[in-house]
C-alpha cells in the first residue's frame, strides 16, 4: 500500500447516475489485480472528511478506470473534476480474486454498481471461458462495458429477464452441464446472501467481493468486520482480509 496521486484524464458519463473516472496512474495500472480498490480523498478539505472506497474496474494502457454512481457529496464532487486534476489515493488495498485453479469457465454475477471490478476480472480470465450475469431495479442500473456472453435480469422487467439475477443464473445451471466453474460475485449484501445459499447447495466453488462502509481502509480503525465462519468467536475485516472471501469462510 502507498499513498500517491493519481491524475484526472476524464470524467464520463456512462448513464444518468453513472460515470467512468479515468486516472493516469502507471504505477497502479501495473500492478492492481481486480477485485482490489483504492481509498480517494475527494478534495483537499475537510468535507468529506473520510476517504471513498473505489474498485478499480478497468486498466488500458497507464490509465485506470474508476465506476461509480452519484449518491452523496462526495460522488458528486467527482463528477466535476477535469482534465489535470491530482487525487490524493491510498492504494493498491485489499485482496482480490483469484483466477487461478482448477476451473475451466468463470460465471461473473453482478448486482447494480457490483458490475465495477468486472471489466478488469474478465481481462485477467485469460483462457477461461466467460459468462457474466447482471442485475438491478431498472435498466438505468445496468452497465455492460468491458464484459461477455452477458445475461440481464432488472426488477421491473425494463431489460432482460424480470426477477432477481441469482434466478437468473439458477434458471441457466444447464450452460455449465460438464464444466469446471467458478463464480465471481459483487454485490449488495441481500443479493450475495442468496447467492452464497444457492452455491453451497449446489456444491459450486465461488467468491464473493463484500460491501461495507469502510473508514481507513487497511485495519486499523476495526470498522468494517465480518463473521469468520470457520471461527465463531473471530471476525474478519473486509477492507484487509477482503473484500473478497471464499464463499466457505465468511457468514454475510
Amino acid at each position: 500500500m502507498i499513498i500517491t496521486e493519481i491524475t484526472v484524464s476524464s470524467v464520463e458519463q456512462l448513464k444518468n447516475h453513472i460515470y467512468h473516472l479515468k486516472c493516469y496512474s502507471p504505477a497502479l495500472a501495473s500492478s492492481i489485480k481486480a477485485g482490489q480498490f483504492l481509498n480517494l480523498k475527494v478534495n483537499d478539505t475537510t468535507f468529506p472528511l473520510l476517504r471513498r472506497p473505489f474498485s478499480i474496474s478497468d486498466v488500458i494502457g497507464d490509465e485506470i478506470y474508476l465506476l461509480f454512481n452519484v449518491h452523496g457529496e462526495g460522488t458528486r464532487m467527482l463528477t466535476h473534476k477535469v482534465k489535470g486534476d491530482l487525487l490524493d489515493v491510498l492504494a493498491p488495498l485489499g485482496c482480490g480474486f483469484k483466477t487461478d485453479g482448477d476451473f475451466d469457465t468463470a460465471v461473473l454475477i453482478g448486482g447494480g454498481l457490483g458490475v465495477a471490478p468486472f471489466p478488469l476480472l474478465t481481462k485477467q480470465l485469460q483462457g477461461k471461458g466467460i459468462y457474466t450475469f447482471l442485475g438491478g431495479r431498472s435498466e438505468a442500473d445496468i452497465v455492460t462495458y468491458g464484459l461477455k456472453n452477458v445475461f440481464v435480469s432488472t426488477d421491473d422487467g425494463s431489460l432482460g429477464e424480470k426477477g432477481t439475477v441469482v434466478k437468473l443464473f439458477l434458471e441457466n445451471l444447464d450452460k455449465f452441464e460438464g464444466k469446471k466453474i467458478k463464480v465471481f460475485a459483487c454485490g449488495p449484501t441481500p443479493m450475495l446472501k442468496a447467492l452464497q445459499a444457492a452455491l453451497l447447495q449446489n456444491n459450486i466453488d465461488g467468491e464473493i467481493s463484500t460491501e461495507c462502509a469502510m473508514a481507513c481502509g487497511f485495519g486499523i480503525c476495526q470498522g468494517c468486520p465480518i463473521e469468520d465462519k470457520n471461527n465463531s468467536s473471530k471476525y474478519l475485516l473486509v477492507c484487509k482480509d477482503g473484500p473478497v472471501f471464499n464463499i466457505k469462510d465468511v457468514i454475510l
